[in-house]
């Protein structure tokens, strides 16, 4: 196993963070930024009902297909060399969808963004890892990480709003254009190269069935939205994936060099982040999506009073991850963590109950927004640190890409399923109500309140599992001696 040698000095690790910080928080917000804009863009380029959603899942379809991929591309070639190039493959996507006249060349722009971030996420993450390796400062390196991470989507929103009303749709796509040079300048300075050692030859048949396998899900998961969970489609392309995927296990028993180790996902804690991350999400980006549809539809609030309403979201995602989870990370049990956290951002979703058409922001979603909050920002820190616990350092570029598969693919189906619940909710009250406009608002929220119930009984759910899974004890504090060799993250193991 290569080793890599410990960065000279602090502030230099401190820079390593901010440039690779910057480039994370572009993935997150893209993640976002478009869905306020889509009612505008949507105008403009002239998309039907039935392929708007496509301009948010032809990144996402991209994006999660292709991660453990660019996980082992950026392993193999160099994280820096990965990382930078990611970067301006990412700005000139972004530069091609902000011009694009049709439907046709947005679609591709959205997926070439979601194909480069496969690449630049992993690479990203498996740098932070490399980069800090002393217990308290990785600490606090990933409590900033897991606020990017569990705010950025809140941020992207508020963006996305202010772009859209007072300048164009289009600069929901430009503004990744400034945002990726300078971190691109910046990492050319002061990153450092590291790769997994040994040859280059890739598993051909593991890349062939991973993809296709997570292809096959993601679109299903984003079919699901018209045509339904039942529909025939939905359910083959859900079959198709699900063999791909244990085939895909399968090869990777078998050959030498596999695409994904099964080493990576067999330990218990790094399962358990996995999975922690994968199901935090889904209440995360169930929150985005149905109090902004609750604020703007029922609320009449314009994009830009929404994006705004999400920022105690954010300010409760950076407390909890910088006050609270940042210092307590060195010294607690990962699940000591995580496993509260869930409860908390159950909660929230929960508290989506109480909502009614004329209930108030403070007493609504206000509640709802601090609690989910607070709770990822509990989680988010953890999971991203322990999801590289204990790997070599080989590995760690598609442990960290395993970790956003995770994330992605909750993100992509989870939406998919409560958006499902949620519009058969409505349309079960609808039909029992009536269609005048009193009861449609009614009616809307009361699709967001079954959502909101089905994703806290997700979260808890994974709570259980994840307060079993993960066994990993409060992490052993060893220093790193002066020119030490760091062969690996100095974390307690299993």
């Amino acid at each position: 196993m290569a080793t890599t040698k410990a960065p000279a000095g602090s502030s230099h690790r401190w820079a390593v963070l901010l440039f690779i910080g910057l480039a994370q928080l572009m993935i997150i917000l893209d993640a976002t930024v478009v869905n306020i804009a889509l009612p505008s863009l949507q105008r403009d380029l002239g998309i039907s009902d039935g392929d708007r959603q496509w301009v948010i899942t032809a990144y996402t379809l991209a994006f999660g297909s292709l991660l453990l991929l660019g996980g082992r591309i950026a392993d193999y070639t160099g994280r820096k060399r990965a990382f930078l190039i990611a970067l301006l493959g990412f700005t000139g996507a972004s530069a091609l969808g902000g011009a694009a006249n049709g439907f046709e060349t947005l679609l591709i722009a959205r997926a070439l963004q979601g194909g480069f971030g496969a690449l630049l996420g992993p690479a990203a993450l498996s740098l932070l890892t490399v980069t800090f390796s002393e217990p308290k400062e990785r600490a606090k390196a990933f409590g900033i990480w897991g606020g990017i991470a569990a705010a950025g989507g809140a941020l992207g929103l508020l963006v996305g709003g202010a772009l859209t009303e007072y300048l164009d749709w289009r600069w929901c796509l430009y503004v990744n254009i400034p945002i990726a040079l300078v971190a691109a300048i910046g990492g050319q300075a002061v990153l450092t190269e590291s790769r997994r050692p040994g040859g280059t030859r890739f598993d051909i048949p593991g890349v062939l069935l991973v993809t296709t396998g997570l292809v096959a899900i993601v679109y299903a998961a984003g079919r699901a939205e018209a045509d339904g969970f039942d529909s025939a489609p939905v359910i083959g392309l859900l079959a198709a994936g699900a063999v791909l995927l244990a085939a895909f296990g399968y090869v990777e028993s078998r050959v030498a060099q596999p695409l994904l180790p099964l080493r990576v996902i067999a330990d218990r804690t790094r399962g358990g982040a996995y999975l922690a991350v994968g199901v935090v999400v889904i209440g995360m980006f169930g929150a985005f999506l149905f109090m902004t549809y609750y604020m703007q539809v029922v609320k009449g609030y314009s994009p830009v009073k929404t994006g705004a309403a999400f920022l105690p979201m954010t300010a409760a995602v950076l407390l909890a991850a910088g006050g609270l989870t940042a210092r307590l990370l060195p010294r607690v049990p990962p699940r000591a963590l995580i496993v509260p956290g869930m409860l908390i951002s159950a909660g929230g979703m929960l508290w989506l109950l109480t909502l009614e058409p004329g209930t108030g922001y403070a007493g609504g979603v206000l509640v709802a927004q601090v609690l989910c909050g607070f709770g990822a920002g509990m989680i988010m820190p953890v999971a991203l640190n322990y999801a590289t616990h204990g790997v070599a350092e080989g590995d760690s570029g598609v442990a960290s890409a395993t970790v956003n598969t995770a994330q992605q693919v909750g993100a992509s189906i989870g939406i998919a399923v409560l958006n499902t619940i949620a519009a058969a909710a409505t349309a079960d009250h609808l039909a029992s109500h009536g269609a005048t406009p009193e009861i449609a608002g009614q009616a809307a929220v009361e699709g967001f309140a079954t959502a909101g119930a089905w994703a806290a009984g997700i979260i808890l759910l994974g709570a259980l599992v994840v307060a079993f899974v993960m066994n990993t004890p409060r992490p052993e504090a060893r220093p790193v001696p002066d020119g030490a060799e760091v062969p690996e993250p100095l974390l307690a193991r299993s």
